[in-house]
């Protein structure tokens, strides 16, 4: 990851939502713009680089960002990037099999008596054989899923939901991207995002086929979004802490283009080659994938365990906690006209 890169935060108080520049320890209140979203719309239309409009409207305003950071202030920490005025107007999505950790979690979730590879396995390799973009020509499809609209989408300091329905929920420690469709239909990488891409591993676990209602859960990204082209090698470490004791931790994980199968242009071109993903000033928030979690060590979260998600170059690391639903699942009537 590049050093000197510009890191936004997104905040709130009871009034008014802004957007600030990380410049540690404080964080400095950008004029004009209540969200990354209009910022970077804002760039796009005036033909200006995102960097240099922020530094055109930087303000005068100050906050300490320890005081945030740790819950102790008016202000609250946002998702790093969102759509700042409808939650349907926002994508989460992901890339799956992109580490080769991943798939072996996945093949030890289901292979046969045989052990013969599992189609995860078997996608995986794909990617290594032919997960690269070449210039105007594509490379080979990854997995992909669908995690849901904006309003699934939570910050720094959160609780991540445990709802009736599932079976599980546990952390997956990675990388987003975060996108903006301009107003002809194009796609624009704002930057990226630290991430934990929340998931059921229980249910996905009973048959890869319920790998599409794993993901349906709550996620979160920040609380830094970091303005980069860089996506080569990340660095970073994962933890799971109940009543103060680290439970389970993995240091020293990576991810990044040299940790993957596929490289970003690819990713990025089967994220938008559907028409229903370039509509015109949708946002876009897109995991990565990773090769790290704890349920693949057999650690089951429960309520109010912490996750902590941290990479060397992507700010200050992302905290959420566990909040489980402890109710029995009910049917949702449905109405007939």
């Amino acid at each position: 990851m590049e050093k000197n890169t510009t890191r936004l935060v997104q905040l709130k108080n009871a009034s008014a939502r802004c957007v600030a520049v990380v410049k540690e320890p404080n964080l400095h209140i950008i004029n004009k713009f209540d969200s990354v979203y209009s910022l970077a719309l804002a760039a796009i239309d005036g033909g200006k680089a995102i960097t240099q409009l922020i530094e055109d409207n930087i303000s005068d305003k100050v906050l300490s960002y320890d005081e945030i950071y740790e819950g102790k202030s008016e202000w609250k920490l946002l998702p790093a990037f969102d759509h700042p005025t409808n939650v349907l107007e926002c994508m989460i999505s992901g890339t799956g099999l992109t580490h080769k950790n991943s798939a072996a979690n996945r093949q030890a979730m289901h292979e046969s008596a045989d052990q013969k590879p599992t189609d995860s396995m078997v996608m995986y390799w794909w990617g290594v054989d032919g997960g690269v973009s070449n210039g105007a020509k594509p490379g080979i499809q990854p997995e992909w899923f669908y995690k849901g609209n904006g309003s699934a989408l939570k910050g720094h300091g959160d609780f991540l939901e445990v709802p009736a329905y599932a079976n599980d929920g546990g952390e997956e420690p990675e990388i987003a991207g975060a996108y903006i469709i301009d107003r002809e239909g194009n796609p624009y990488r704002i930057g990226f995002t630290t991430g934990n891409e929340f998931s059921d591993h229980v249910m996905e676990k009973k048959n890869y086929l319920y790998l599409a209602p794993s993901k349906l859960r709550q996620s979160a990204i920040g609380p830094e979004l970091v303005i980069t082209d860089d996506f080569s090698d990340l660095t970073g470490n994962v933890s799971v802490s109940r009543k103060g004791q680290i439970l389970w931790e993995a240091k020293n994980i990576k991810t990044g283009e040299a940790a993957m199968a596929h490289n970003l242009p690819n990713l990025e071109y089967h994220q938008f080659k559907y028409e229903g993903h370039r509509i015109p000033l949708q946002a876009h928030v897109h995991y990565f994938g990773t090769g790290q979690f704890s349920f693949g060590k057999g650690v089951l979260l429960q309520q109010d365990d912490e996750m902590l998600v941290e990479w060397e170059g992507m700010g200050r690391a992302l905290k959420n906690y566990i909040n489980v639903v402890n109710e029995e699942e009910k049917l949702v009537p449905v109405k007939a006209l």
